[in-house]
């Protein structure tokens, strides 16, 4: 099966809804200081940094907020707005890595790992004690666990006597996809993913258009299915960590909003029976000024300020994406075939002996003759890159946060989905005619024409025109301040109604 890059007008697809200002007029005027939640994510960047923008969300509507983490992840994030810092509290509890643990050391989140994560998984569990512990001393009104992995967490608020909310980072649509617990446990009779060709089509229960399925390349092998439903490391199936965290909770809130995918969030409130709570995309804030110390990129941005607005491809795939020496190539070759300007932020595979080996041979020094092309090795400041004004499109895998940040400043979006949700993601984004996917081979192989072809077509191509229409209102919509504190009050209004009276 063949990908190919698609759109659709920006006139049809998206449904722009009022928010309903007085329920946040109502929120912020009542008392909810005396609100306290415990934020559970699971350690890795695409679950912490969504719960890390959640735990300021509701600092700002006035609720105390105990943000549980290890001490290196700790580190590792932002610091709140100073403000806010008597309202968020950074829980940092140790992980109490067994002797005979795989993991490497100093391992804390996913980040650390070369591959697999189901040993992290595995050892995170053992913190069950300690927020136990933590519980108990401190009386929270909820508990707020990452909708992922944390089916421990439910346990906790079980035993100490505390509502449960699931938080999922991940987008309505792809909630959707996974369906309801009975569905994923198959109790009764109704697991309905039996073959990897299950998962290329939308399940029984949508009952309206949706194209967000896997793509058969992404299934063929099996490894989606037996990632979900067979038991793993920890001695509990993906699959039925799900359906514990939904049976568990009280609600399930979903980083989503009505704006962009509305009849996703209204079937999956539907078909769990419980709340959906969209608490609106969680967009980060844009940087009021640039604060860059290192030379390197100081030069870099004195780069990005000589370039056209809007002219320039940011490209990025992250950390956990373990792309193959010839992925990176055909990249690399697409990018100068496209003879846009871009800019690349990569970090140094494990295949390769140092930056130079990981691009072809030539690729670096025409780079640097070449005062359209940029690459950069590392870390990289990706909230200052996305918001300067000569960025007008991201190449990226398509994950649920990345795609945020850049639908933030109204961004192209040319998709290449690798893992987990990301297909579902690409999906989903090209049904709102918000991106373009890169054409790929039946065994999901692409090439540097392909790359090609999605970045011009998105970013100058006629073609491409209703999706740049449709990216810039949606950047007006997620830069509407009043509709992200309308989504959290709404949270709030629902985590106050069911706080349970003391016995």
């Amino acid at each position: 099966m063949t990908t190919h890059i698609t759109h659709h007008s920006s006139q049809t697809k998206l449904n722009w809804t009022n928010v309903n200002c007085e329920i946040l007029k109502s929120a912020m005027e009542r008392e909810t200081s005396k609100i306290h939640v415990v934020l559970l994510p699971f350690p890795a960047f695409g679950h912490m940094m969504p719960f890390h923008q959640l735990a300021i969300a509701l600092a700002e509507a006035g609720v105390y907020v105990s943000y549980i983490l290890t001490p290196l992840n700790t580190l590792r994030l932002p610091k709140p707005p100073q403000n806010l810092s008597p309202k968020i509290s950074f829980v940092s509890l140790p992980l109490p890595i067994p002797d005979l643990s795989p993991l490497p050391e100093g391992a804390e989140a996913t980040v650390d790992l070369i591959s697999g994560g189901w040993e992290l998984i595995k050892d995170f569990e053992l913190l069950q004690k300690p927020l136990e512990k933590f519980v108990l001393e401190h009386s929270p009104d909820w508990l707020v666990i990452d909708f992922f992995t944390s089916a421990w967490g439910t346990d906790v608020g079980k035993d100490c006597g505390v509502p449960v909310l699931a938080f999922s980072p991940f987008s309505a649509a792809t909630c959707l996809f996974w369906g309801p617990p009975e569905y994923l446990t198959g109790d009764g009779q109704k697991r309905v993913r039996s073959s990897p060709e299950s998962l290329t089509k939308p399940p029984e229960w949508v009952a309206f258009p949706s194209s967000v399925a896997y793509h058969n390349f992404e299934a063929a092998d099996g490894a989606l299915l037996k990632g979900l439903y067979e038991d793993n490391a920890t001695g509990i199936s993906l699959a039925k960590r799900f359906a514990k965290i939904i049976n568990a909770s009280q609600a399930v809130a979903i980083r989503s909003s009505r704006e962009l995918g509305g009849e996703y969030l209204s079937l999956y409130a539907k078909l769990i029976g419980k709340p959906a709570i969209p608490v609106g995309l969680l967009p980060p804030e844009k940087p009021k000024e640039r604060q860059i110390t290192d030379e390197s990129w100081i030069e870099t941005f004195k780069w990005l300020d000589q370039q056209e607005p809007r002219s320039v491809v940011f490209v990025g795939f992250g950390s956990e994406c373990k792309l193959s020496r010839e992925q990176v190539h055909e990249i690399a070759y697409g990018l100068e075939e496209s003879e846009l300007p871009f800019l690349w932020s990569i970090r140094k595979p494990i295949w390769a002996k140092d930056d130079v080996d990981v691009l072809p041979p030539g690729f670096a020094e025409r780079s640097f003759d070449n005062k359209r092309q940029k690459v950069c090795f590392g870390w990289a400041p990706q909230r200052e890159i996305l918001a300067h004004p000569s960025i007008g499109g991201s190449l990226f895998h398509a994950g649920w946060g990345s795609a945020i940040e850049a639908l933030q400043f109204g961004h192209c979006l040319v998709v290449l989905p690798f893992i987990y949700d990301q297909g579902l993601n690409a999906r989903f984004l090209v049904e709102k005619g918000l991106a373009f996917e890169v054409e790929r081979g039946d065994d999901g192989s692409f090439e540097r024409s392909d790359i090609a072809k999605a970045l011009r077509g998105a970013m100058m191509g006629k073609e491409g025109e209703g999706m740049r229409a449709c990216s810039r209102d949606v950047a007006v919509v997620i830069g509407d301040r009043e509709i992200h504190e309308g989504y959290i009050a709404g949270l709030v209004e629902f985590l106050k109604s069911r706080i349970e009276k003391p016995k």
